[in-house]
């Protein structure tokens, strides 16, 4: 009898353990990470050049998209970008509208619905194509000016990134700092605030240049990483989840100069972000991750010298339509494997939380 009772006891033990280790079926924040320009050979610059192991390495799902927009198999970075923020393929330029130039929601503006809080980061304009593509909604990515005035009256939370020239050094005169402000938005165009500096009850945007940043070899530092946890800090004391997309804008400017020491120090700095993220997520345990591209630039390839050593080469100054990798870690990463669409991106999100888009 006292072996019998031994016996059930154990099994309760068992099954409580069980269900306190259950990962949760659906995540309650999803934090989107975009390196933009950042192909597969960008990707593995993390295993040959530094001394710590890539953080790409601590993902488990593993998926390749297709990048190509409605009106060219090279895509530029606004269809790429509303592509995965709305789920539609458009024309290259296009920010937040389909082919026939009308607006489509995007992942912002439908989980903002749900009560969900959100942000963006990046290392360029915050009115640049692709933070631009989750939340606005123009007809040329160069309305940057239109874009920036969307900002202000979209669901945004949280913005860190350039773009002072578009809010208070426009071509039309405005100013719109004063708006800012009568939308609910404490803005610093100096520094990133301390963590403890916020408070959940306002939003916050940092401008802290006039368009791009400074590139890392121009001693950018830690914006980026810094300006995640920044964001991951601020949306996390909010309540019913948050969405967070963050861009490592310059891999693609990099790439575009054909410069492979530039690109190599985007990427080392985009993986301080991913560990950022990730970090947080494997803590937290109701965070998706998905880590991806909008497209390749430059046809960067790690070739051989003739002494077999790492050659770093450019086959091209533009895009290229090459598959892009996408990495995911989380509830719902699953749904991460295969060979899909950019435009499936922002349906698997959606599904992961179980809300069907329109």
């Amino acid at each position: 009898m006292k072996f019998l009772l031994s016996l059930f006891v154990l099994a309760a033990l068992v099954s409580c353990t069980t269900v306190q280790n259950e990962e949760p079926e659906k995540p309650t924040n999803i934090i989107f990470l975009i390196g933009d320009g950042m192909g597969l050979s960008a990707v593995s610059t993390g295993q040959y050049y530094g001394s710590q192991p890539s953080n790409f390495n601590r993902f488990k799902q593993i998926a390749l998209i297709n990048t190509s927009s409605a009106s060219h198999k090279v895509t530029d970075s606004a269809a790429s970008g509303t592509a995965m923020a709305a789920g539609k393929k458009t024309y290259n330029g296009a920010i937040g509208v389909d082919t026939a130039k009308n607006s489509i929601p995007n992942i912002v503006e439908i989980v903002s619905e749900l009560g969900w809080s959100t942000g963006l980061v990046s290392s360029s304009s915050i009115t640049h194509a692709t933070p631009a593509s989750f939340f606005a909604h123009v007809e040329q990515r160069g309305m940057q000016e239109e874009i920036a005035a969307q900002l202000l009256d979209s669901e945004i939370d949280f913005f860190a990134g350039g773009g002072i020239d578009f809010f208070g050094r426009r071509s039309d005169s405005l100013n719109l700092f004063p708006q800012a402000e009568e939308a609910g938005f404490f803005v610093d165009t100096i520094s990133l605030a301390e963590s403890a500096s916020l408070s959940a009850e306002n939003k916050y945007g940092f401008l802290l240049a006039g368009n791009g940043l400074p590139s890392m070899l121009e001693g950018r530092g830690d914006f980026l990483p810094e300006a995640t946890a920044l964001a991951i800090d601020y949306l996390s004391a909010k309540q019913d989840g948050f969405f967070l997309m963050v861009e490592g804008s310059q891999v693609d400017w990099a790439s575009h100069a054909n410069e492979s020491e530039r690109v190599i120090a985007e990427m080392h700095d985009f993986e301080k972000v991913i560990a950022t993220a990730m970090d947080f997520a494997e803590q937290d345990g109701n965070t998706l991750v998905v880590v991806t591209a909008d497209h390749e630039t430059g046809g960067f390839t790690l070739s051989s010298s003739p002494d077999r050593k790492i050659n770093p080469t450019f086959a091209t100054g533009g895009h290229s339509a090459t598959l892009i990798p996408v990495f995911a870690y989380g509830p719902g990463s699953e749904k991460f494997e295969g060979i899909f669409q950019n435009t499936a991106l922002f349906h698997k999100m959606l599904e992961s939380i179980e809300v069907a888009a329109e």
